[in-house]
């Protein structure tokens, strides 16, 4: 994908030399996206110990576990992020640079944005950030993407790395694009050019494109999802990406097939019982490792990566044998026991409120075993296609032909009916940490759903086998 350009490497605003830094360039060869090219500045920062760690962190967390050919790392996403920003820049500015203003500056700022842009995240995909994190610093907003600029910054300072200020401020403005510490549109020149890597606006970015791919791959799933054929169509109109009126269904087949992935893959029922299994690992281990002591420094945060299970795992220290019984389970596949589930029902969805242990606990009735909230595990799981109840193709703006210059719309009475007309899922799950809990707290799970909808809302009953489970 792509021919060599030259504005790879004679960028005198971030003080390149000539054609000499042909010998200080790369080609590496990605499985997605075939060769990539790596110039001398994006290689000053991929040299480094801080964006080599992304190696040892798994894109999909723990899902090798169930999809064993998952185990790709943030490393090899970050350069496919980092190609097809390049890709998406280069695009634009053959064929609208000199109507936008696109120039080398623009080009190589969002390359490295694409290039750093999950050079903070946390260990585990999100685990780390969304379920660890706020167990052990109750209403922490701490997030990946503001230590990513952090990341940057200390890269730039301990390496001495020669780029000027204004570079480095963009870079970071488009690494925090789709966040809530975005800056403001009006603060912004070029405004779309931040809609390539982190899309806040309508969520069609270059991240997806590759994780998508990516990660249908490594799981052996198929994708059908052809980020190419938007890329050669997208357009700069009004200072936003617009996209042909023709190729609607193709974005709809991103936003579905990432759904899809949520809802096979990222959120797989036993992924999610492994991934219960290591939170408490980590928070049973967490005062004596001091494993969240870091996260707002990156000279030491950087030194945090999946290889800490195997710290508890190989360590004698007594304090941390809590955890290492949990690992140890989880190597003998004797995980925490999926009870059952149940879709919330659609009339329910705007009031939803999560499900917790202590909703299942008090649900059960007396006698019998009394239930703990230590012993229950209860996963709110969110599904929808990047823009909760509404259709995402509502934030997107669409142009008919080239020889228009009209932005439009497209509505749900002009779309396709095969379209679903509901576009979230809430799905609650209940799991037991011991397998002989298992009849008490499917039977607790029911009583909640009786007590809460009036229905037993889950399709199927817990399996007598399952209920009588020893191991």
């Amino acid at each position: 994908m792509g021919a060599f350009c030259n504005d790879d490497i004679a960028f005198s605003n971030f003080n390149f030399g000539s054609f000499q830094d042909l010998r200080s360039s790369k080609h590496v060869y990605d499985n997605v996206h075939g060769n990539i090219y790596l110039g001398p500045l994006f290689l000053k920062f991929i040299d480094t110990e801080q964006f080599q760690r992304l190696r040892d962190l798994k894109q999909l967390g723990m899902a090798h576990m169930v999809y064993p050919g998952a185990v790709h790392s943030r490393y090899e996403h970050s350069l496919g992020v980092y190609w097809l920003a390049g890709e998406a820049v280069h695009k634009l500015k053959n064929s609208h640079g000199l109507e936008h203003g696109i120039d080398h500056f623009d080009v190589q700022t969002v390359k490295l944005a694409g290039l750093l842009h999950d050079v903070g995240h946390g260990p585990f995909s999100h685990l780390f950030e969304r379920e660890f994190l706020p167990m052990v610093h109750k209403g922490s907003e701490w997030s990946h993407e503001q230590m990513s600029v952090d990341m940057v910054d200390h890269i730039v300072d301990e390496h001495h790395i020669e780029i000027e200020s204004e570079a480095l401020k963009r870079v970071k403005e488009m690494i925090l694009a789709s966040s809530k510490y975005a800056t403001t549109k009006s603060t912004r020149e070029k405004h779309f050019l931040y809609d390539i890597v982190a899309n806040g606006r309508n969520g069609i970015d270059v991240d997806k494109f590759d994780y998508i791919v990516r990660d249908s791959r490594a799981c052996g799933l198929g994708c059908n999802f052809q980020f190419q054929r938007l890329m050669e169509t997208m357009r700069v109109m009004g200072d936003e990406i617009c996209y042909r009126a023709k190729d609607y269904l193709t974005i709809h087949k991103l936003f579905a097939t990432r759904a899809d992935l949520y809802r096979t893959v990222y959120t797989h029922a036993k992924v999610k019982a492994i991934e219960f299994m290591v939170v408490d690992a980590l928070l049973n281990a967490n005062n004596y490792l001091e494993i969240a002591s870091h996260i707002y420094d990156p000279s030491q945060y950087w030194k945090l990566d999946d290889t800490i299970i195997k710290t508890i795992e190989t360590a004698p220290d007594h304090e941390l044998k809590e955890s290492r019984d949990l690992i140890l389970r989880i190597r003998r596949r004797d995980l925490y026991q999926f009870c059952n589930e149940y879709a919330v029902p659609k009339d329910q969805l705007d009031n939803f409120k999560d499900v917790t242990a202590q909703d299942i606990v008090c649900s059960q009735k007396s006698g019998g075993v009394a239930l703990k909230e230590e012993d229950v595990a209860v996963s709110n799981v969110r599904i929808d296609l990047t823009r909760g109840k509404h259709n995402p193709l509502e934030s997107i703006k669409f142009f008919k032909d080239y020889e228009s210059d009209e932005k439009l719309s497209i509505t749900d009475d002009r779309i396709s009916h095969l379209l679903p007309t509901s576009y979230q899922d809430m799905i609650v799950r209940v799991y037991s940490k011991k397998p002989e809990l298992v009849g008490a707290i499917s039977e607790a799970f029911e009583n909640f759903q009786l007590k809460t909808y009036g229905i037993k809302a889950q399709v199927h009953s817990t399996p007598d086998k399952k209920k009588r489970r020893i191991c």
